[in-house]
């Protein structure tokens, strides 16, 4: 395991410890866990970033009928209204 030091906000930090009093642990462990939680977030992003813009490149794109069946699921037309 690697260790390292962050420099955050006097706020933040109370606010950690807060957290990390409430949860029983230690400020390390959350803060760890949120680093960890942040990465994988972010991982996951720009793979789905990077397979969307794969598929762009590739001209795979959705048909006009496919959008407008994706926004007639979430648009109530002004026939309806």
């Amino acid at each position: 395991m690697t260790a390292f030091t962050v420099r955050v906000p006097d706020e933040t930090a109370k606010r950690l410890d807060q957290l990390a009093e409430k949860l029983d642990r230690s400020r390390s462990y959350v803060a760890a866990q949120a680093i960890e939680d942040f990465v994988a977030r972010e991982e996951w992003q720009l793979a789905e970033i990077e397979a969307g813009l794969t598929e762009a490149e590739r001209g795979d794109f959705a048909s006009d009928r496919d959008v407008a069946a994706v926004i007639g699921k979430y648009v109530k037309s002004a026939r309806q209204a």
